[in-house]
């Protein structure tokens, strides 16, 4: 008699994983409640300045000032200042009914739903200062988001859980970013952008839903130490575990997405003057996207283990600013009044694949820097220090374009890579292929 498994095609081992996997989500409702909270905290960044671009562009808003309006996601670089203040204090009104964490996060989601509604109400063209404030705070509202239900990943599950919460978030992020790009962007050419943006603060809800029915993790032993302590304790924790290395090993995080921060500032703009419409681009870089970047990290994760983290580090540095060079040829071939689609959508899926790979890369070695006891904090370190020189450097890019133009704008995003990838190789040198330093 043929064995189940051989008759359904499926070797019994990947069935295995495959139930693993997908069984939790049914049965532990911890697993259910990440998947939402992570569809919640794919929706904000995009909205801040990425998708909002295409409504600028629109509007007629100069190129320089376009880029200027990157630094409105400075909260996302900066969210480690109050991220130990979360760990440690309860949210107003809400924390004495949810508990901290969940407190938290319904807070979170209230200003994100409040900060998208102004944004909703603003108008660009004639009034930037109104659209500036609101997606400013949007910016923070967003940030504390993610803090907080990173704090709540993290201390809900043990250890070996992890993995799959992580994988669980991951998948939620993912289609939360497709609704806050591609859908916004189909919703904002169908019915405006007020419209798409008061969308957004609705589909805020099954991250709210989540965090009501999710499970509150046992409240965390009382800290000491004043404000000045609350912030410098993980800091120095990490430092101490780095030693020699801490200079290199920051450095290198903060370097290592420095060219795709400053490429991703004038990605859409470049589409946009290209004559592609916001249809094309969300199909492109949202929906097919999507797809090609799950490939790009299901390959990331399945190199990691077999080269080890500095070698895959290193792919990474070098793939993600070489697939600049595939839009440096879209703004020099892609043209023709957006009628080049194929160019389009081939050169966008070279860079999305290389990005979605040197993330999840990025992503394991910063959760190998964090210790267990900070990692909440850490992380937030980790990310924000990640972010902050990309983006501001992000700031000056419609300057530079206006002076070199497109192509040769992406060929030099390019080029940031290559001191990234010499730093790599000072690291892995000085600690070996396979291993963290704080491993």
């Amino acid at each position: 008699m043929a064995n189940p498994a051989q008759a359904t095609g499926a070797p019994e081992p990947v069935k295995a994983a495959t139930g693993a996997f997908l069984t939790p989500l049914f049965t532990d409702r911890r697993v259910a409640a990440v998947l939402g909270l992570g569809f919640a905290q794919g929706i904000p960044f995009l909205l801040v300045y990425a998708t909002q671009s295409a409504w600028l562009v629109q509007a007629k808003v100069p190129l320089a000032t376009i880029g200027l309006m990157s630094e409105l996601t400075i909260a996302y670089k900066l969210k480690f200042l109050w991220a130990p203040f979360l760990d440690r204090y309860d949210a107003p009104l809400f924390g004495r009914w949810l508990g901290r964490r969940r407190g938290w996060i319904v807070v979170s989601q209230i200003l994100v739903a409040l900060a998208l509604a102004g944004v909703a109400f603003g108008d660009p063209a004639n009034w930037l200062a109104w659209t500036v404030a609101f997606s400013l705070a949007l910016g923070v509202a967003g940030a504390t988001q993610d803090v907080v239900i990173d704090g709540w990943r993290i201390t809900v599950a043990p250890p070996e859980r992890q993995a799959l919460m992580s994988s669980w978030a991951e998948i939620g992020f993912r289609i939360g970013n497709l609704a806050a790009g591609a859908g916004a962007l189909y919703l904002s050419d169908a019915y405006g952008w007020r419209v798409a943006y008061l969308c957004m603060a609705v589909l805020l809800a099954p991250g709210t839903i989540a965090a009501l029915l999710a499970p509150e993790p046992p409240p965390a032993p009382p800290q000491e130490g004043g404000f000045v302590g609350t912030v410098w304790a993980p800091i120095r924790d990490l430092l101490a575990r780095l030693g020699p290395l801490a200079a290199a090993v920051l450095a290198l995080v903060a370097g290592f997405r420095m060219p795709g921060y400053v490429s991703n500032a004038m990605a859409i703009p470049l589409f946009k003057t290209l004559g592609y419409t916001n249809t094309d681009i969300a199909t492109v870089t949202k929906l097919f996207g999507f797809w090609i970047a799950l490939g790009g990290t299901f390959l990331a994760s399945a190199i990691i283990p077999r080269i080890g983290m500095m070698a895959s580090l290193l792919i990474g540095t070098v793939v993600a600013s070489a697939s600049h060079l595939a839009l440096a040829y879209l703004a020099w071939h892609g043209g023709h009044g957006g009628a080049a689609f194929w160019t389009f959508a081939v050169t966008v899926g070279i860079d999305g694949f290389a990005y979605a790979f040197a993330s999840i890369v990025l992503i394991t070695y910063m959760s190998r820097l964090a210790a267990t006891e900070h990692a909440a904090s850490q992380y937030a370190l980790l990310t924000s220090l990640c972010a902050l020189p990309g983006s501001v450097l992000a700031g000056f890019s419609g300057f530079v374009i206006e002076q070199t133009g497109f192509a040769w704008f992406f060929v030099g995003t390019a080029l940031i890579g290559v001191p990234v990838a010499l730093l790599c190789l000072l690291v892995a040198r000085r600690h070996g292929p396979m291993e963290a330093p704080a491993a």
